[in-house]
């Protein structure tokens, strides 16, 4: 029944899986090794334990399509504290040669927050 689908349910099926992968990518690390993460953001562990965990189980739920629009909106929660942090504490431009800027976190909070308002699509679990 997967090819009965439209494109839209196949877009927001590549939104999602790929949402999700970036933060698997970026939570995953977050679990393993919290207190050496956690120095360089200037955080305890358990702060930066709880943000992996957050950022793990939202992507599972991106990628699967299980209650997707709850993972968008705790994705969208992080990167809208990831874009406080690097605007207001690190000071961190917007692009920059020589480190990542903020418009990437730009466009991961857009990609969440579509998915938040359109759905998981045809093409999950719930």
């Amino acid at each position: 029944m997967l090819l009965t689908n439209g494109p839209e349910s196949w877009g927001l099926l590549i939104l999602r899986v790929f949402l999700g992968l970036i933060f698997l990518y970026h939570g995953v690390p977050k679990l393993i090794a919290s207190g050496k993460m956690a120095k360089g953001m200037g955080w305890s562990s358990g702060s930066v334990f709880l943000l992996g965990f957050v950022e793990v189980i939202s992507s599972l739920a991106l990628i699967l399509g299980f209650y997707a629009e709850i993972g968008a909106l705790l994705i969208g929660l992080v990167m809208l504290g990831a874009i406080y942090y690097k605007v207001f504490k690190w000071k961190i431009p917007f692009s920059a040669m020589d480190k990542m800027g903020w418009e990437f976190d730009l466009i991961l909070l857009g990609v969440a927050v579509s998915i938040l308002l359109l759905g998981a699509g045809d093409i999950s679990l719930i």
